[in-house]
C-alpha cells in the first residue's frame, strides 16, 4: 500500500493530467475515478491522524512532568 505522501503525489498528477486540453474522455474518466479513490482514502488517512491527535491532545499530563514542547520558551514578550 502507498503511504499518504505517494498517494497524495498521485492524486496531484490525475488532476494535472485532467486539466491537460489534450486529454480524451475515457483517460479523464478514468483518471477522475482514480482521484476519487484516493481522496477517499486520503480523508480515511486524515480521519485516524486526527483521532490520534485528539487522543494525545486529551490525555492527561502526569504532575511530575514537564510539556515536551515549550513552544513559548525563550520568546520575549512585549509586556
Amino acid at each position: 500500500m502507498k503511504n499518504f505522501d505517494e498517494r497524495l503525489e498521485r492524486l496531484e498528477a490525475l488532476s494535472d493530467r485532467i486539466r491537460e486540453s489534450d486529454i480524451g474522455l475515457e483517460d479523464a474518466l478514468a483518471c477522475f475515478e482514480e482521484g476519487i479513490k484516493l481522496a477517499k482514502a486520503l480523508e480515511k488517512d486524515l480521519d485516524k491522524i486526527e483521532g490520534k491527535i485528539q487522543i494525545l491532545m486529551n490525555q492527561p499530563a502526569a504532575p511530575d512532568e514537564k510539556p515536551e514542547l515549550d513552544l513559548f520558551s525563550g520568546q520575549e514578550s512585549d509586556d
